[in-house]
């Protein structure tokens, strides 16, 4: 599987790109993790938003779903006729949050772009050659960390926002590649129960024995360096930052092939 950075950005859109947006690929399967501010556009710098065969929200917080609006505008107005729908997972009620971003009336049912389908923690779906399990995230809102293995057996597992918790544990368990936030500085930030420090993020890519640790959704003002040296005191596999354009290869046995 490949993985590609649209925007990492935590919660806005920030100077040097987009809010959360990852698309994941096989040669026969794309879906894109999350859609946040200012990650429709970036997302055509790598594929035709047509090609899409899945959508996985994390959480309803905007800076995860806002640009939902941008994807079916895309569907419904491109000039070479309308698009169809595409699977859309949420945990919470996907449709209702679309129709709050999109200023919409309870008549607008999105039904020529979107087919909804709310997930929660212990669901499997199958998006192609993709098998995609899901599992507790601690949040604000309801969210899910999200399991994806790949056809030749790789395994990414993608944290969105989340504190430390066993289901992360869980879904990280021998992942190839494990994409996790790490929003918080450890002496910075004392509130719990909404993001990880670097050290959270890497006590759990420890625990589950993932073989490759990414840190994603750092805010502007949150520093690379101290998350990554967090991390570091806690995990002792390869560790990596997302940056916008980045991409990783997938693969088992695992590499960090970016």
């Amino acid at each position: 599987m490949k993985l590609t950075v649209v925007g990492c950005t935590g919660s806005m859109s920030g100077p040097k790109g987009a809010a959360s947006c990852y698309i994941v690929q096989t040669a026969t399967t794309t879906i894109l993790l999350d859609l946040g501010p200012g990650s429709m556009g970036q997302l055509m710098n790598h594929i035709d938003p047509a090609k899409i065969d899945a959508i996985i929200l994390s959480h309803l917080h905007t800076d995860h779903c806002a640009d939902i609006i941008g994807m079916q505008v895309y569907r419904r107005w491109l000039p070479s006729g309308p698009l169809g729908t595409v699977d859309v997972y949420s945990p919470g009620d996907g449709l209702h949050r679309t129709r709050q971003i999109g200023g919409d009336g309870a008549d607008e049912t999105y039904a020529g772009e979107f087919d909804f389908h709310t997930v929660a923690a212990g669901d499997t779906i199958r998006v192609g050659d993709m098998s995609i399990e899901f599992f507790d995230a601690v949040h604000p809102v309801p969210a899910v960390a999200t399991r994806i293995t790949g056809p030749e057996g790789g395994v990414l597992a993608y944290s969105g926002d989340t504190d430390y918790c066993e289901g992360q544990v869980a879904a990280a368990r021998n992942a190839d590649l494990y994409l996790c936030e790490a929003a918080f500085e450890a002496t910075r930030d004392t509130v719990r129960d909404i993001h990880l420090t670097g050290g959270r993020a890497g006590r759990i890519a420890a625990e589950a024995g993932a073989h490759n640790l990414v840190l994603t959704h750092l805010q502007p003002w949150t520093d690379p360096d101290t998350v990554c040296a967090e991390a570091r005191e806690e995990y002792a596999g390869p560790i990596a930052v997302a940056i916008p354009g980045g991409t990783f290869h997938v693969t088992h046995p695992s590499t960090m092939e970016s």
